[in-house]
Order: structure tokens, then C-alpha cells, then sequence
């Protein structure tokens, strides 16, 4: 079973830096392209990131362009989204997932998700 896990939860001021990292239990994520997508309060699922199985592609979402930073360690399991100058418009709960899309763009739906973790909260507040 495709079990993925978020972390790297946190409350940053504006202006700050969070890393999420993208987990997998008990399979490996080689041959996946994988997606971040988040969700604001109020808001339906926004597609902000993905990024191929090999690393050649990497997608970004208008939002997150030039801040966020989309990465993956196929040797450690992993993929992350390095979150840099924060705004409180980034408040959400994030989640990475498979992305069946294999990040072909030209965006991201949450129609393009397989299985997602739980989320992780990350909040940009004063």
C-alpha cells in the first residue's frame, strides 16, 4: 500500500523559511513524479509544486514561483519543498503525493494526485 508522509510542520513569521519533507513507507519513490498541493483555509486543494521521477522537471505554481523549491534524494527516500520567503497567504495544510501526471504540466490539478499523506500545517503569522 502507497503510504506517504509530510513533515516540517511549523509557525514561521513573514519573511521566513520552512523545508517540508516528503516521506514513503515501505516502497520506494524512484518511479514516481511527486506533487505538493495545499490548502488553504476556506480553499479548495491548489497544486503548488511537482517534480519528475528523475528530477528533470520541476513545476511551479504562480503563488510559489521564485520562493519555493522543489527537490528529491532517490538514494534517502526523499522529496522536499524548501519554503522561502514566507507570507501568511502560504498558511495551509500541505501535502505531497504521487503525481500521475508524471509533471508534464502545463499545471497541476488535484486531479493529478494518487495517494497523499496526511498533510503537515504550516502557518506564516506575526
Amino acid at each position: 500500500q502507497v503510504q506517504l508522509v509530510e513533515s516540517g510542520s511549523g509557525l514561521v513569521q513573514p519573511g521566513g523559511s520552512l523545508r517540508l519533507s516528503c516521506a514513503a513507507s515501505e516502497f520506494t519513490l524512484d518511479p514516481y513524479a511527486i506533487g505538493w498541493w495545499r490548502r488553504a483555509p476556506g480553499k479548495e486543494h491548489e497544486g503548488i509544486s511537482c517534480i519528475s521521477m528523475g528530477g528533470s522537471r520541476r513545476y511551479y505554481a504562480d503563488p510559489v514561483k521564485g520562493r519555493f523549491i522543489v527537490s528529491r534524494d532517490n538514494a534517502k527516500n526523499m522529496v522536499y519543498l524548501q519554503m522561502n520567503n514566507l507570507k501568511p497567504e502560504d498558511t495551509a495544510v500541505y501535502y505531497c503525493g504521487t503525481d500521475l501526471s508524471g509533471c508534464r504540466g502545463p499545471r497541476l490539478d488535484l486531479a493529478d494526485s494518487g495517494p497523499r499523506g496526511q498533510g503537515t500545517q504550516v502557518t506564516v503569522s506575526s
